[in-house]
Formats: structure tokens, C-alpha cells, sequence
């Protein structure tokens, strides 16, 4: 690695370190880790909904921040191929794994989706995250915003206004950022392609025809 890449990734884990540790001193859910869930190398043990069969033999999981651009790019142009061809087929599932660091509105938008989760609607916000991105930290996901997708979604409002309010989900969205680290993730999006025996990294926004490449061979 050159010498501007080894300093990139220094930044990029200052930030991180940064950001989850002005929310580690907040009120939040109770930590109750079910250690049985990974996925390869990665642990979702503090819960990460699944999209698709939770059988099915092959998992990508994505590492990804609601703030940043190619997450964007990747969710509108490459995984609605990924969702007909295998998630809806059976031949995979998704987790999406929280790497919130690009901004300050970044940790609470991925809180926000699991207080959605509280009421059956985890991946209806995450969509309507991923369909409403704007430049980074110039509003569209502050706290104000947040709750008012919430209510297009027909929340419970004083349920969801309650949870993002106190924090409740800050040590789980702590826990994801910290998989990333753990994994070798250092920016966003970042992929693993998880099969019975092996395990497959892809990094940044790649186009389907990559990801039907390794998905096919460990099928």
C-alpha cells in the first residue's frame, strides 16, 4: 500500500473511532449478544435483519453507511439484480452491517432503522434511506428528517420518537462498526460473499457481473 493509502485508512479509523465513542456514553438497549450469529467471519450477534431465506446457502453481507454516495450507487444500480436473481430465487440472502462514519447524521440514520425494526419495518426505512440521500450532513438525515420518514411509513410515532430519542440502538450500530474494523473493512460499501466453506471479499460498488461471478462459483 502507498503512502497516501496508509494515510487514508488511518483517517478512516480515527473517524470511526471517533464517532462511536461520542455515543458510547449514551443510553441504550441492553447488550445481549447471541454469539451463534456470524455469518463466516463477521458477527451479527447484536442482530441484523436478514433480506431473503434465512436458509439459503450463501449470505452477502454489506458493510455501508446511509450517507455515503456509492452505497447509493450500488443500491440502485446493481442490487435489484442481485434481489431478483438470488435473494428472491433463494440462492443467497443479505445482511446490512452499519460502517456509520462519513458524517454526524450517519450513526443516528442507522439507529433509526432498527427503532423501524421495532415496528416490522427495518428494511422499508433503509430503503427510504437509500431513496432520499442528499450530500452528506446538509440535513436530510438529521433528527427532525428521520422522523418524518417514520411517519410516511405509518410509524407509531411516539414509539419510534421515544427510541431515537434515547439512543436505545447506539451500542448495537457500535458493535457493526466495529466488525467492520475487526474485518478489514476501511470504507463503503464493502462486501462478503459468505458460502458454507469459504468466504469472498469485494470491495467498494461493483457491478452486478462481478458479484454474479463469485456468487455462481461458490453456488
Amino acid at each position: 500500500m502507498n503512502k497516501k493509502g496508509v494515510v487514508i485508512g488511518v483517517i478512516i479509523v480515527a473517524i470511526i473511532a471517533g464517532l462511536a465513542a461520542s455515543y458510547s456514553s449514551s443510553p441504550s438497549e441492553t447488550v445481549n449478544l447471541d454469539m451463534g450469529r456470524t455469518h463466516g467471519t463477521i458477527s451479527t450477534a447484536m442482530g441484523s435483519p436478514i433480506l431473503g431465506d434465512t436458509s439459503a446457502p450463501l449470505t452477502i453481507v454489506e458493510f455501508g453507511d446511509y450517507q455515503c454516495e456509492q452505497c447509493y450507487a450500488w443500491f440502485h444500480e446493481t442490487k435489484p439484480a442481485i434481489v431478483r436473481d438470488y435473494i428472491d430465487t433463494g440462492k443467497a440472502n443479505l445482511v446490512f452491517v452499519d460502517l456509520a462514519f462519513l458524517g454526524r447524521d450517519s450513526i443516528p440514520a442507522s439507529m433509526a432503522t432498527y427503532c423501524a425494526e421495532d415496528q416490522g419495518m427495518y428494511w422499508e426505512y433503509h430503503n427510504i434511506l437509500y431513496n432520499s440521500q442528499e450530500s452528506i450532513d446538509n440535513g436530510w438525515a438529521n433528527s427532525e428528517r428521520l422522523k418524518a420518514f417514520a411517519f410516511s411509513l405509518d410509524l407509531d410515532m411516539e414509539l419510534f420518537e421515544s427510541c431515537l430519542d434515547s439512543e436505545k440502538y447506539s451500542k448495537r450500530v457500535q458493535y457493526n462498526i466495529q466488525q467492520a474494523k475487526a474485518n478489514g473493512v476501511r470504507g463503503t460499501p464493502g462486501f462478503f460473499i459468505v458460502g458454507p466453506n469459504e468466504q469472498q471479499q469485494i470491495g467498494g460498488a461493483q457491478p452486478f457481473s462481478v458479484f454474479k461471478q463469485i456468487l455462481d462459483s461458490m453456488i
